[in-house]
């Protein structure tokens, strides 16, 4: 859309209609150590050909994952996208649809919102679900805030095996309402269950397990689940991975009270981290306590089948400060890709999904660790799709070493404390020679 930016003119008439002098009038309550005071570091005026013309050379400077041989990962992965995917999501009735506060004119959009909920209830084994948040990261500080008002209780525990942004997230969201977020250590790659149990008592309100953690390993549900619902308020939030679940336990299986994660994985592209869409489903008893949209179904007056907006405080639009959450809406568009992906993988080809992308992941894991200095970070932890291995040089060094190959290794985990570190992640798209590319290419550059 093209920037069409004030005149001298409108910005008098726009300071007159409010009754300020001039800007330094208008902003006047705002403190002085709040405001810039230098000018914005900007280029010169560009006309809309121009800064087009900018902005495309830089855009076709990026590589895409399907043009590179990409083994990135760290809570957003590439796995296959059929076509039909874009092509449905695209079509305008679903592209252009109207915000379902009207259902009588957006029964389409309801419909597909209530099938992701249906969904991803059958995903987790959790009884009711909405209609997504923003991502996997903001669902997991609802879910803390959520345990709050269910029982009342400040303390959460965080296990040092979340991903670290999603830690930052829970800070930023949680610090305003004075709950006291307390960090469970790990212990070879998973959550140290002896310093859980410890941990453990009557003043914790929630416990946060991610499974496959953020170094991709597996915890131990069914322990946990022992630990924690020992305290009878205690609430088990899980957060998992959409596409493990196709072969690994429910969260329900488990006992877990909240179930979050990131949803990115189901239809949607890396987008260079984001957009993304959080999901969220819980049990029944505690569906009035749950935030952001949700949709029922109905009959309308002539008995035919309708949607609708429900269980929904009006505070939550217009009381913000005394609504259970300020999220009112979703991530509409990318929701629909979950839909149209899941409705045309089905159960067996989620589950094909997952076996390959686990048993490609375990093959790259054995093959790289039979070169010379290279071993697994965590080599008793049983893994899902995503690994760290122990490099022989910084990983920093490979990575640039490799990029003039076309490949990405993996992340760097020097930023996360483990400078000799490499996280890798391999799903059903890469094929035996991509991953023997890697590890040639691993050999080549570590001289091993």
């Amino acid at each position: 859309m093209p920037y069409i930016s004030n005149t001298d003119r409108d910005r008098r008439e726009i300071l007159d209609r409010i009754g300020a002098k001039d800007f330094d009038e208008l902003i006047a309550s705002i403190p002085p150590k709040l405001r810039m005071n230098k000018p914005l570091a900007l280029d010169n005026p560009l006309s809309e050909m121009e800064i087009s013309t900018k902005i495309k050379r830089k855009t076709c400077q990026n590589i895409c994952a399907g043009s590179a041989n990409s083994f990135l990962g760290a809570g957003v992965y590439d796995h296959f996208i059929p076509a039909a995917v874009d092509s449905i999501v695209s079509r305008p009735e679903f592209f252009t649809a109207y915000t379902p506060y009207q259902a009588e004119v957006s029964q389409g959009t309801l419909q597909f919102i209530y099938e992701f909920q249906t969904m991803i209830c059958e995903l987790t084994g959790m009884e009711i679900a909405n209609a997504s948040m923003y991502d996997g990261a903001s669902a997991i500080a609802e879910a803390i805030l959520m345990a709050v008002r269910k029982n009342r209780l400040m303390k959460a525990i965080l296990p040092a095996t979340l991903h670290p942004e999603y830690v930052k997230v829970i800070k930023v969201y949680t610090e305003g309402i004075g709950v006291e977020l307390i960090t469970a250590p790990a212990k070879n790659g998973r959550i140290d269950l002896a310093a859980l149990e410890a941990l453990m008592d009557d003043s914790i309100g929630s416990v946060v397990v991610q499974s496959p953690n953020f170094f991709g390993n597996l915890e131990d549900t069914k322990a946990l689940d022992a630990i924690i619902h020992r305290q009878a308020k205690c609430l088990l939030i899980a957060c998992v991975d959409p596409i493990s679940l196709a072969v690994l336990s429910s969260p329900a299986e488990y006992n877990a009270d909240i179930v979050v994660g990131e949803g990115q994985a189901l239809g949607n592209s890396m987008f260079m981290g984001g957009p993304l869409f959080g999901f969220f489903a819980t049990k029944l008893d505690m569906a009035r306590q749950m935030p952001g949209r949700i949709v029922g179904g109905t009959l309308d007056k002539e008995g035919k089948r309708a949607y609708a907006l429900t269980l929904q405080a009006r505070e939550q639009h217009i009381r913000r400060e005394k609504a259970t959450s300020n999220i009112c809406s979703n991530e509409s568009l990318c929701t629909l890709a979950a839909v149209v992906y899941m409705s045309l993988m089905g159960r067996e080809g989620m589950k094909e999904v997952a076996i390959q992308s686990a048993q490609k992941a375990h093959y790259a894991a054995s093959e790289l660790c039979k070169l010379k200095g290279i071993g697994m970070a965590y080599p008793d932890a049983p893994f899902f799709k995503e690994f760290v291995v122990i490099t022989p040089k910084p990983a920093a060094q490979i990575i640039s070493a490799m990029l003039p190959r076309n490949i990405y290794p993996g992340v760097d985990m020097a930023v996360y404390g483990m400078p000799n570190a490499l996280m890798i992640a391999v799903t059903e798209k890469k094929s035996k020679a991509d991953i023997d590319e890697l590890v040639n290419a691993m050999r080549e550059v570590c001289n091993v």
